[in-house]
């Protein structure tokens, strides 16, 4: 029984999970610890699943756990520690900004403002910690961050797994979809920084 990849070579069975063990314990670990770049490591994933010829959702399954599990360690720390890590997250610029827009909108958007915060610079961090300051319930936090975690996962796999495809070599593949994840992240605090102004101008009116 075989398939037919991006690239269309025919796949067969046993190359669908080609990827080395190794390779999945290493983003594993890098995604449940915090503050550890999960975002390049996963977009390399998506990059050797392509040269593998290989389906890429293991690799987004891998790594959507281990960034749920991380998020409920954050959140247990946040829950325990109340605003004294956000504090210290607020120092930098960018994450203060993020935290503010999520703090604005969590009472309007509710557990969604969590999800579209995965985007934003360190909102997965601050939206897990700014939760767990809050107290809100696993029952509500849980299932935004799997979701969350799951669609972020898909999204910079994704982008590796098309680098790969397109480029045919892993280190071009993996330039090219650095390149766009950075272009995109940068488009994201632009539009958060006019975000930020936009609040800004709101609260002291």
């Amino acid at each position: 029984m075989s398939e037919t990849g991006v690239s269309g070579r025919r796949i067969g069975v046993n190359e669908v999970v080609s990827i080395p063990l190794a390779a999945l314990v290493t983003l594993f670990v890098i995604s449940v610890v915090p503050l550890l770049p999960t975002e390049p490591v996963l977009a390399a994933m998506g990059v050797l699943a392509a040269t593998n010829h290989t389906t890429p959702a293991l690799v987004i399954a891998v790594a959507a756990v281990g960034c749920s599990i991380s998020d409920h360690l954050i959140y247990a720390l946040g829950r325990a520690t109340g605003a004294r890590v956000l504090a210290r997250l607020r120092r930098k610029a960018s994450v203060d900004t993020a935290a503010n827009w999520l703090r604005h909108n969590a009472a309007r958007w509710g557990t969604t403002v969590l999800i579209a915060g995965r985007w934003l610079p360190g909102g997965g961090t601050v939206g897990a910690v700014l939760a767990g300051t809050l107290r809100w319930r696993l029952t509500r936090f849980t299932p935004a961050s799997v979701i969350g975690c799951t669609l972020w996962s898909a999204y910079v796999a994704m982008i590796g797994y098309l680098g790969g495809s397109i480029a045919g070599e892993p280190a071009v593949g993996l330039l090219l979809s650095l390149a766009v994840a950075g272009l995109t992240t940068g488009l994201g605090s632009v539009l958060l920084q006019r975000a930020g102004r936009r609040l800004e101008t709101h609260e002291a009116a």
